[in-house]
């Protein structure tokens, strides 16, 4: 479990590829500190399990084919930078929001803007992704987390403090990028929750519910009359 609040940029040092996965070598000073063999590392909001610990801030973390197809972990070479966060130990403070580590999807950056002293970036994402997206709620993009300006049909905008761009990979990136995409995992068991009460169940992203994967079906509105109908008020 992790909080997205990025603890420093890392350099991946190699990146031996084969038909069975990949191994990253990556540099990171701070959070090679006190890091053990077997600990998670979210490195560009994906939880990595250190396979191996170097010398001088260097550790080693196997990634698998099913995670190389569904982040943008491939993309990375000699040189890139990554977003580096330890795992969350009870009693830390929770600045960001609760992050997981398991991408639920890439997105294309579209535009990059100033205003003011922010960056405000729109992010073109699937449709798995936006359905669980409401503005000023919480996205991690990259492992950064991040509060959501807008929400649109096929893309939502974050804004960024000079602080985050400096410090996290989304400062250096520009359209045309790729970037990992987690949602609040308290909205997903929202959904789940709510398909036992509402008449036309919701599909959920594994296909689960009445409805064909990815479709709706007799969905009911959400408002105040249903919900206390269904007891929840």
């Amino acid at each position: 479990m992790f909080t997205g609040l990025v603890e420093e940029l890392g350099e991946v040092l190699s990146r031996q590829h084969s038909s069975s996965g990949a191994v990253l070598a990556i540099k990171g000073d701070l959070v090679y500190k006190d890091l053990k063999l077997g600990e998670s590392v979210a490195v560009n909001g994906i939880c990595l399990t250190v396979s191996r610990l170097g010398s001088s801030g260097v550790f080693y973390a196997d990634v698998m084919p099913e995670t190389l197809r569904r982040t943008n972990l491939h993309e990375l070479k000699k040189g890139s930078r990554v977003n580096l966060e330890r795992a969350l130990r009870a009693g830390d403070r929770l600045g960001g929001h609760f992050v997981s580590g398991h991408i639920d999807g890439t997105g294309e950056i579209l535009s990059r803007q100033r205003e003011g002293n922010a960056i405000v970036y729109r992010i073109s994402a699937p449709s798995c992704v936006l359905r669980y997206l409401v503005e000023k709620g919480s996205v991690a993009v990259d492992g950064i987390s991040l509060t959501l300006v807008s929400v649109e049909d096929t893309c939502f905008s974050v804004s960024l403090i000079p602080h985050t761009a400096v410090l996290t990979t989304l400062g250096y990136k520009n359209p045309g990028d790729r970037v990992n995409l987690e949602v609040d995992m308290l909205a997903k068991y929202l959904e789940k929750l709510l398909n036992g009460f509402l008449p036309g169940r919701i599909a959920s992203r594994d296909g689960e519910g009445t409805a064909p994967r990815g479709k709706e079906t007799g969905r009911e509105k959400i408002t105040m009359s249903m919900l206390r109908e269904k007891g929840f008020v």
